[in-house]
C-alpha cells in the first residue's frame, strides 16, 4: 500500500520534523517500510502554467498545430504541438527551455521545419497522472507563469508499506489511521476530520433499505441530488495515482479517494437504478456482470447488495456494471457498510477476485466507521461542488455490535513485562494519543480500547504492553544480558532416527535429499501414467495440478527422476517427507512422515539395483535399531507398483514400509534405458521398534570352520524360509550365515550360503560339524530344497 506524506500532513502538523526519519521510526514502531522511499516532483522543475493565444494547423502535417502560448513573459512563445485537444484559450502545463522533467531538459529545437521553445505537457508526462490523451487542461484561475509545483501539490514523498504487516490492524488501512501513528511518534496533536453533520438531514425521508443477512454487521446509505461535477480536483487525482490508483470520474473518484483516507470502502450507486436496497443471499446460484464487465458465478454463500430482488454489487468486493456511475449520473445513493470479514475473504477465493475494497473487509473493519465515512463523503462533495444537494436522512441499520474492550492492569505488570521504568505519565499520554481511554488511579489503569482496535486487535493486557512499547521505542530499550538456566534437551526418538539416517544416507551411500510440496503434481503423474489417488483436497484451489494431498512420496519422486535422467546415468534420492491417509474418526487428517528412497541407473542390472536398495534399508535398521529386516511378499495395488516384485519390509515383526522395482510401463515413461527402484518407510513406525542392546562376544582363539551350501530351489522360496532350516540347529558353534553367491538362468534358481562355525573352548572337528550340516540338509529337503551339483 502506497502512503502519501502530503495526505498524512492534512491530519497531523509534522513540520520542522525529518519526514524521512519518522518513516523509519513508522517502521520500527508500527509496520513494515519496504525499502524505496520516492521523493515525487523532485525530478520536476521550470513547468508553468500557460495560456495558449493562437493555434494554426501545420501546413504539412495533418496532426501537428502551430501554436503561440502566453507563459507570463513580455513575449509569446512559438511552440510545436501534436496534442488532438489544443484550443484557444486553453490553459496548460508549459516545460520553458531549461526545464527539466525527469532526465530530460527541454532545449529549444526544430519540429517539422519549425522551431519550437518548449513543450506542452500531458499530465502523464509530469508524472501527476497516466492520462496521456493530450495535453493536461487546467480549468482553475491561475495567472500565467506561475509554477505548476506552486499550483498543484506535486511534490510529495510516497512511502509503500508492506500489505502482510497490516493484517491485524484494519485502522492502518487508510491514511487517517497512518496519521495517528505519527502523531503518537511525533507527540504531535491529531487533528480530527472534517465532516458534514448528518443530523441536519433528520426530518428527510429515509432510504427503502432492510439488512436480511447477518454476513452484513453495518450498513449506512445516504441519496444525494443535483450533482454537477464530472472530473475530480487535479490535487485528489495527484493523490490517487501517487497511491496506486487511476482516476475515472469524480463520484468514482471520491468514494476511493475516502477509502485511501479512512481505510473505509464505500460505493455510489446511480441512484435512477437503485430504490429498494436489499441485502441478502440467494437460494440458487446465477451469473453477475461486475464493474470491469466480467460475467462472475455467483453462488448461495454470496452477499449480495440488491435493488429489491435485482443484485446490483457483490458485498464487500465490487459493484455491478447495470447501476454505475456514468457520465450524465446527477442523483447518487451512497453506500457505506462493514461486512463478516471471513465471508468476504471466502467470497474473493470463490470467485478468484480481490480487490482494493475486499482486501479492507477482510481485516475486520469497525462497523463504527461507516456513518462518520458518510460524514466526510458529503463533506467534499460540498467542497468541490457546492450546488448538491442531501435529499434523504441518514438511513442506517446496525445489526452486529462488537463487545467494548476494558482492560485494568497496574503499574507493576508495565514494569515486569517491560524490564523498564517507563513512568505513568508516559504511559497515559501514549495510549491516549493511540485513542485510547485511561483511568488512572494509584498505579492502577483501566483502559476502554477504541472501537478501530477492538473488532480483530487489542484483546488482552499483553496487547497493551506492546502499544506502550513500540512507541517508546524499542531501540530506546537498555541493553541487557538475559540471566536464564540452560538445560540439555534431548532430541525427540523420531527427530534423532531422522537426522541418523539422513547423514547415513548422504555420507555412506552418495544420495541426494531431495524436498517437495505435500500435494499430488497430477499433470506431472499422468505424464508418467500414474493416477493420483483420490484423497483429501484443498479447499478452493487456484490451481488444479496441485488440489489433492499425496498419500505417498513415491510419485513425486519418480516425477523429480523423470525430470533429472539427463544429468547422470545413475543417482539416487530421498525425502522425509508428509503424507496424509484420509481423515480420522474427528475428521482430521491422518497425516504420516514418511522416508522415501528412489534409485535409478542406466549402467546397473535391475537385481543388483534391487538388491543394493535392500541392502541400504538392511544397514540403516541395524545401525540403528541392532535388528534384521525380514521381507515378504506383497500384492501390488498402485500403478506405479511392478506386479511381481514388491515387498514388505518388517521389522520386529512390525510392517514398516515396502520396496519394490517400478512397473514397466512407469518405468519406460521416465526413460527406457534405466532401471528404477523405490522403498518407501514410515518413520514413526520404524522409530517406534525399541533398539535391541549390542551383545559383545569375545572372538574364538581357536580355528573356524567355513561350510558352503549351493541350493537349488524354486522361485517362491524365500530365504526367511531358509533360515527356519538352521535356526535351532547346532545353535553352540553355528555362529553366522551369510549368502555369498547366487545364480539364475530360466531354468535354474540357485543360491549358495556360507556357515561358519567356531568355539571358544577347543578346535572342533570335521564330523560335529558335519553332523550339524547333515540336519540342516535333511530340513532344506523338507521344503523341497535340493543341494546342486
Amino acid at each position: 500500500m502506497f502512503l502519501s506524506m502530503n495526505w498524512i500532513e492534512d491530519f497531523v502538523d509534522l513540520s520542522g520534523l525529518d519526514k524521512v526519519d519518522l518513516i523509519h521510526q513508522f517502521s520500527l514502531s508500527t509496520a513494515e517500510v519496504e525499502n524505496d522511499i520516492f521523493f515525487k516532483g523532485s525530478d520536476l522543475s521550470g513547468v508553468v502554467v500557460a495560456e495558449i493565444k493562437s493555434v494554426e494547423e501545420h501546413p504539412e502535417s495533418k496532426k501537428l498545430h502551430l501554436l503561440k502560448v502566453d507563459a507570463g513573459e513580455d513575449e509569446l512563445t512559438d511552440v510545436v504541438c501534436g496534442a488532438p485537444n489544443v484550443r484557444v484559450g486553453m490553459k496548460t502545463a508549459f516545460a520553458k527551455v531549461g526545464a527539466k522533467i525527469g532526465e530530460i531538459e527541454i532545449a529549444p529545437r526544430p519540429l517539422a521545419g519549425y522551431m519550437s521553445n518548449g513543450m506542452c505537457c500531458s499530465e502523464a508526462e509530469i508524472g501527476i497522472s497516466d492520462d496521456n490523451s493530450g495535453i493536461m487542461d487546467i480549468t482553475d484561475d491561475v495567472a500565467n507563469g506561475t509554477d505548476i509545483k506552486d499550483v498543484y501539490a506535486i511534490d510529495d514523498i510516497i512511502f509503500e508499506v508492506d500489505n502482510k504487516s497490516l493484517t491485524n490492524r484494519p485502522d492502518l488501512w487508510g491514511h487517517y489511521g497512518i496519521a495517528r501513528e505519527f502523531a503518537a511518534l511525533a507527540h504531535r496533536e491529531l487533528k480530527p476530520l472534517e465532516v458534514d453533520d448528518l443530523k441536519a438531514y433528520n426530518n428527510l425521508p429515509k432510504i427503502d433499505m432492510k439488512i436480511e443477512d447477518p454476513l452484513c454487521q453495518r450498513y449506512s446509505c445516504l441519496q444525494v441530488e443535483n450533482i454537477n461535477r464530472n472530473i475530480s480536483p487535479v490535487n485528489m487525482r495527484i493523490r490517487l495515482f501517487y497511491c496506486g490508483m487511476r482516476g475515472i470520474n469524480f463520484l468514482a473518484d471520491l468514494t476511493n479517494y475516502l477509502m485511501l483516507e479512512m481505510g473505509q470502502p464505500m460505493h455510489a450507486f446511480d441512484s435512477r437504478k437503485v430504490e429498494k436496497i436489499r441485502i441478502k443471499r440467494f437460494d440458487k446460484p446465477f451469473t453477475f456482470q461486475t464493474l470491469d464487465g466480467v460475467d462472475r458465478n455467483i453462488d448461495e454463500n454470496t452477499l449480495m447488495i440488491c435493488n429489491d430482488n435485482t443484485p446490483v454489487a457483490i458485498a464487500g468486493i465490487m459493484g455491478g456494471l447495470d447501476s454505475e456511475i456514468v457520465d450524465d449520473t446527477t442523483t447518487l445513493t451512497l453506500e457505506s457498510a462493514t461486512f463478516d470479514s471471513v465471508s468476504v475473504r471466502k467470497s474473493t477465493v470463490r470467485l478468484a477476485h480481490r480487490t482494493d475494497a475486499s482486501m479492507r473487509y477482510e481485516k475486520s473493519l469497525d462497523p463504527e466507521m461507516t456513518v462518520t465515512a458518510i460524514g466526510r463523503f458529503v463533506n467534499l462533495l460540498k467542497k468541490y461542488d457546492s450546488d448538491i444537494k442531501v435529499v434523504s436522512s441518514l438511513t442506517d441499520e446496525y445489526a452486529y455490535h462488537y463487545d467494548t474492550v476494558e482492560l485494568d492492569f497496574d503499574k507493576n505488570f508495565v514494569d515486569r513485562y517491560t524490564g523498564i521504568e517507563i513512568s505513568n505519565d508516559t504511559i497515559v499520554k501514549t495510549l491516549e494519543s493511540l485513542g485510547f481511554k485511561v483511568t488512572l488511579e494509584n498505579d492502577n489503569f483501566a483502559v476502554v480500547v477504541p472501537s478501530w482496535r477492538a473488532t480483530k486487535d487489542v484483546t488482552i493486557k499483553a496487547d497493551i504492553i506492546e502499544e506502550i512499547t513500540r512507541i517508546y521505542g524499542y531501540d530506546n530499550f537498555e541493553i541487557n544480558t538475559t540471566r536464564s538456566p540452560l538445560y540439555p534437551v534431548r532430541m525427540d526418538e523420531v527427530k534423532a532416527d531422522e537426522e541418523k539416517i539422513k547423514d547415513m544416507l548422504v555420507k555412506k551411500y552418495n544420495l541426494h535429499e531431495v524436498h517437495s510440496y505435500v500435494w499430488a503434481y497430477s499433470d506431472e503423474q499422468k505424464a508418467l501414467g500414474i493416477p493420483v489417488e483420490e484423497n483429501i483436497k484443498l479447499a478452493n484451489a487456484t490451481n488444479p495440478n496441485i488440489e489433492t494431498i499425496r498419500k505417498s512420496i513415491i510419485p513425486t519422486q519418480l516425477c523429480q527422476v523423470k525430470s533429472n535422467v539427463g544429468y547422470a546415468p545413475e543417482f539416487g534420492i530421498f525425502e522425509i517427507g508428509r503424507v496424509v491417509e484420509g481423515l480420522d474418526s474427528d475428521n482430521k487428517c491422518i497425516e504420516k512422515k514418511n522416508l522415501a528412497i528412489t534409485l535409478y541407473s542406466k549402467t546397473a542390472d535391475i537385481k543388483d539395483l534391487y538388491i543394493e536398495l535392500r541392502d541400504i534399508l538392511a544397514t540403516i535398521t541395524d545401525d540403528l535399531k541392532h535388528k534384521s529386516l525380514t521381507f515378504e511378499v506383497m500384492e501390488a495395488t498402485k500403478s506405479y507398483e511392478h506386479p511381481v516384485n514388491l515387498n514388505k519390509v518388517i521389522l520386529d515383526g512390525k510392517t514398516i514400509g515396502k520396496v519394490g522395482i517400478v512397473h514397466p510401463v512407469v518405468n519406460k515413461n521416465i526413460d527406457k534405458k534405466a532401471n528404477i527402484v523405490f522403498a518407501e518407510i514410515d518413520i514413526k513406525e520404524f522409530a517406534g521398534v525399541e533398539n535391541s542392546s549390542i551383545q559383545y562376544e569375545e572372538p574364538s582363539k581357536f580355528p573356524p570352520m567355513t561350510y558352503d551350501l549351493s541350493l537349488e530351489l524354486s522361485p517362491d522360496v524365500f530365504y526367511s524360509q531358509l533360515q527356519e532350516c538352521w535356526k535351532n540347529v547346532g545353535t553352540e558353534i553355528l555362529k553366522n550365515t551369510k549368502i555369498v553367491d547366487t545364480y539364475d538362468t530360466e531354468t535354474i534358481h540357485s543360491m549358495t550360503i556360507r556357515f561358519e562355525f567356531s568355539s571358544n573352548e577347543r578346535t572342533l572337528s570335521s564330523a560335529e560339524v558335519q553332523k550339524v550340516m547333515d540336519k540342516i540338509v535333511e530340513n532344506l529337503k523338507g521344503i523341497n530344497v535340493s543341494l546342486r551339483g
